[in-house]
């Protein structure tokens, strides 16, 4: 007796045999379109059709309009993305990987644009460049050793 474990990568005659019986049998009956396709369960068919298959689902590239869509309900819900997906006109699992591709560009765009701020130095570095940075703000209130420094420097200029 062999023992199948179910799942695994889909096959393209899973695929097939997937579409013919969800068109024969609806998208009710995954029990009985399962039974066709001895390596998956009922649930993996009916996950399979909703996230790859069905044919309303879009596979073309994202349009800006969508991307600033999704960017803008992911900020009103976030991380809710079986309600945002079909106002975006997506499946959730393509909203997710979308807005994790954007906020990784962000996030690349914001490092490249801050690799020159001071600012952006952790605890410890030293800015390999420090002249030709802008100077850092002096604080408000100085503490005893700044204030020091400050008048001996101005009574050494005025004596020159």
């Amino acid at each position: 007796m062999r023992i199948l474990i179910k799942g695994g990568v889909w096959k393209n005659t899973e695929d097939e045999i997937l579409k013919a019986a969800v068109m024969k049998y609806g998208k009710n009956q995954w029990a009985r379109i399962s039974s066709l396709l001895v390596r998956k369960s009922a649930k993996q068919c009916k996950a399979r059709w909703y996230e790859w298959l069905d044919p309303s689902i879009k596979k073309t590239e994202w349009t800006r309009q969508e991307d600033e869509k999704l960017l803008h309900l992911a900020k009103l819900m976030p991380t809710q993305w079986r309600t945002v997906a079909p106002i975006v006109g997506r499946t959730p699992a393509q909203c997710l990987e979308r807005y994790e591709k954007l906020l990784d560009a962000a996030c690349q765009q914001d490092s490249n644009d801050a690799l020159d701020d001071p600012r952006r130095l952790k605890p410890g570095e030293i800015d390999p460049n420090p002249e030709s940075k802008p100077a850092r703000p002096d604080p408000v209130d100085m503490d005893e050793e700044e204030k020091e420094m400050l008048s001996e420097a101005r009574a050494r200029l005025a004596n020159t």
